[in-house]
């Protein structure tokens, strides 16, 4: 048609044809809009954390938590969810019941390392809130650093675990009690016999290479664990989050607030917002009251969560201790932990028994188990 010059002539077309893209660098593309919508989201968040900062109404540690999030959020896009179309649920949750019918012995959450306890709960269920409680004494520091090595040694399993109460060097001698069967007061003392210390530093190096990860900061608030969980999840990844124990912890007031009940309340719910922004499970030991002891009955139920009802509202599965043989000295269960599922919002309530060697601080599985399944 005599129209190529006017469009800019062969050299124009060949500069056109060479700028553009091509299926061969997709992936390039790809990466160039996917760098473009996080710098996007960045300088958006930039503009929410300025306003933020600028709201003196706010306390401190509030801004600093939600600034968090917010960055948190930039390449987390699940966090903030939109409404989804149940047909994109349905898909998933089908498949998910797929592959568990084809792989009846895998659990579906976090295992504890007890076979009755798991087979019970299936795991510990990610974005699930699990209280475990007890009356002083009864081993729940032990149990959760059983679950712990369990979990981090069998499964490979990412652990944070805030000790508010143990200094980490004393929790890892437990661990190397319960990993060597020595007993636990002699490697305090280091008692430990000469043919005894091959099987100490093997244990050493085999726990030394697991992803356990310890905090030991004293009344750590819910803001401090907030962050530091959130941190190990983007640098290392994260499957089981315990806290020992949560009456330990400070909430909005720092613990100055004088009602307690209130604080407890707000650090309840903030720990189930945490398993639900991480999609991880939070185990949290707590205290019972008092009541008990002056039952004849010693086992412990729900009302006897301590300082507040909203502890077992939030939670998703409330788990106690109980032994016999702390209260009856000449009982034929001697050596034997109950563990009293008293709620369990995806299934079964009943009772586990566990071996327990009080000298090892060490929970294992019974050869011969009870469970008492109700629904």
């Amino acid at each position: 048609r005599g129209q190529l010059a006017d469009v800019g002539g062969p050299a124009y077309l060949t500069d056109l044809v060479a700028g553009t893209p091509t299926a061969l660098y997709v992936d390039h593309y790809a990466r160039i809009v996917e760098r473009t919508a996080v710098l996007r989201r960045l300088i958006a968040s930039a503009g929410k954390i300025a306003e933020l900062a600028y709201d003196e109404s706010l306390d401190v540690d509030d801004v600093v938590d939600r600034a968090e999030q917010i960055i948190f959020g930039v390449t987390e896009s699940r966090i903030h969810r939109d409404l989804t179309p149940i047909r994109a649920i349905m898909t998933n949750v089908v498949d998910h019941i797929d592959f568990l019918s084809r792989n009846p012995d895998r659990l579906m959450g976090v295992p504890t390392g007890f076979t009755m306890l798991d087979r019970m709960l299936g795991g510990f269920q990610k974005s699930d809130l699990v209280i475990l409680a007890a009356r002083p004494g009864m081993g729940k520091s032990s149990l959760v650093l059983s679950i712990a090595q369990n979990a981090a040694k069998r499964h490979n399993a990412r652990v944070a675990f805030f000790s508010l109460e143990m200094s980490n060097e004393q929790m890892v001698q437990r661990l190397l009690s319960m990993e060597t069967a020595i007993d636990s007061h002699r490697l305090r003392m280091g008692a430990v016999h000469e043919e005894e210390w091959p099987i100490v530093l093997e244990a050493a190096n085999m726990l030394a290479n697991t992803s356990i990860f310890i905090d030991d900061t004293p009344a750590a608030s819910v803001t401090d664990i907030r962050t530091k969980c959130r941190r190990l999840y983007a640098e290392h990844g994260l499957d089981i989050v315990i806290i020992d124990y949560m009456q330990l912890m400070t909430g909005q007031s720092g613990g100055r607030n004088d009602n307690r009940q209130q604080e407890i309340s707000f650090i309840s719910r903030s720990l189930k917002a945490l398993a639900r922004e991480l999609n991880v499970p939070v185990i949290a030991l707590s205290q019972l009251s008092r009541a008990v002891e002056s039952r004849s009955d010693k086992r412990p139920m729900l009302s006897d969560l301590r300082e507040s009802g909203s502890i077992e509202q939030d939670a998703d599965a409330v788990l106690f201790i109980y032994r016999e043989d702390y209260y009856i000295e000449d009982t034929d269960r001697q050596n034997i932990a109950d563990i009293l599922v008293a709620k369990h919002r995806h299934g079964a309530t009943g009772t586990v028994s566990l071996f327990f060697r009080k000298e090892l601080t060490q929970f294992r599985d019974l050869e011969i188990q009870r469970t008492d399944l109700e629904y």
